[in-house]
């Protein structure tokens, strides 16, 4: 018991140091995932092994991707059609990009579309003079959400659908329908919270009409290439189980074949500046944290707590598991969160025993730490991964911004995936 607590202590410090930004948020979770080796709670070996090194090299792999795409100028392209699309109004285009985000990541992933996306609002803002942050913030929200709507979107909905053999389709006909009710009513929320601020100069607006976006392509053969293995790694991800290769294998042999290609003379540069090895190393850091909270058996403890709470009742175990997931995966990220989550759902399922009352709790598990992730700046890898660029170009959102927004996304959320997994299962 004494090791668990020290365990929760180390993890409270940590996070606490991360709210406050007093020190590096990399910094404060690789201190706290060697303390952690320090003090004997995790041995070296399995706090290594702990580390999701799928999701490691996923997001490396990724980063080569997007830095390769970005030299064809490919996103300044679609930054300045998005931009006249909505005419320069930039609440218009904040509503255009969160719609587009939600959609890309139910596909593309959500870690995925964030590297892609955040670089093409950040162009369309400064051509604005408007602050970034909101766009940003909404984005990343939005990528969650939609990330939430199928198997391929988000980390823990892989990770589900590997540990139950659940299809691409299950997860389109179970989570979907929640998913776009919270999205449009999400748009309603961003009309309230941002239609008095988003005002811009018609000065800025007509410069940003008038831009001539013909020459913005740089060089159209790697632009091609670029799109094609684009094409290829989205198709491998599809077919992960049929082809037997991880999400990692595919994102980094579709990123150094790119590397190979169109920056084999630049890989210093990429290697530096595109890679964002604060992000990487704070998720190290996260990892080995949260591996101590579950060898320490506090996970356990949470998984015997819930049922005895609800007795094992299918329909109170699914609010219990929903909420618990939701609140857990806002201040855990939810890829390690889910990973100790799913040995506690297959224990609830040999207590209920009947397979078909279980459906429930997965889909209240799926949406639970998908949507969760939105409640605070660490609580999903897309979040992380946004505003590492955003800090990389200057603009600095901090835990505070980000939470004080997300929490109220995440309530609205949650309260929709409550009715629905109350109206629609039982």
């Amino acid at each position: 018991m004494h090791l668990m607590l020290v365990a929760l202590a180390v993890f409270a410090v940590t996070y606490l140091l991360i709210i406050t930004e007093w020190i590096n948020k990399m910094l404060a979770a690789m201190i706290g995932g060697f303390i952690i080796v320090l003090l004997g709670i995790v041995n070296q070996q399995k706090a290594f092994t702990s580390i999701d090194w799928n999701v490691i090299f996923f997001l490396i792999g990724m980063m080569m991707v997007i830095s390769v795409m970005r030299e064809t100028g490919l996103f300044m392209f679609i930054a300045i059609k998005t931009a006249k699309l909505a005419q320069g109004k930039p609440l218009r285009i904040m509503m255009f990009m969160f719609v587009t985000t939600a959609v890309v990541s139910a596909f593309l992933g959500s870690v995925t579309t964030i590297m892609i996306l955040v670089p093409i609002v950040m162009l369309i803002t400064a051509e604005l003079k408007i602050n970034p942050a909101p766009f940003i913030i909404t984005m990343v929200l939005a990528s969650n959400m939609g990330g939430a709507a199928t198997m391929i979107g988000d980390p823990p909905n892989i990770l589900i659908g590997s540990a139950t053999d659940y299809s691409f389709l299950d997860f389109i006909v179970n989570l979907t329908p929640p998913v776009v009710a919270i999205i449009a009513s999400s748009l309603g929320i961003i009309y309230l919270l941002y239609r008095k601020d988003m005002i811009v100069s018609n000065e800025s607006r007509a410069r940003l009409m008038d831009f001539n976006d013909e020459n913005l392509i740089k060089n159209k053969k790697l632009l091609y290439f670029s799109l094609f293995a684009l094409v290829v790694m989205l198709i491998a991800f599809s077919l992960q189980k049929v082809l037997n290769l991880e999400t990692a294998t595919i994102a980094m042999t579709a990123g150094l074949t790119l590397v190979a290609v169109g920056s084999r003379k630049k890989v210093e540069k990429v290697l530096t500046h595109d890679i964002d090895w604060i992000t990487i190393f704070f998720f190290i850091g996260l990892f080995m944290i949260v591996e101590s909270l579950v060898e320490t058996g506090f996970i356990d403890l949470i998984a015997s707590s819930v049922i005895k709470i609800t007795h094992g009742e299918p329909k109170t175990t699914s609010m219990v598991v929903l909420w618990i997931s939701g609140i857990f995966s806002a201040i855990i990220d939810n890829v390690p969160f889910v990973a100790a989550m799913i040995p506690m759902i297959e224990k609830l399922g040999a207590y209920i025993g009947d397979p078909a009352k279980m459906h429930p709790l997965w889909w209240s598990l799926a949406l639970g730490t998908c949507l969760g992730g939105n409640g605070t700046l660490i609580g999903a890898s897309a979040n992380i991964v946004a505003v590492g660029i955003a800090n990389r170009n200057g603009v600095n959102i901090t835990f505070k911004d980000f939470t004080k927004i997300g929490a109220i996304f995440t309530l609205n959320s949650m309260l929709i995936s409550t009715l629905y997994i109350w109206y629609r299962y039982y």
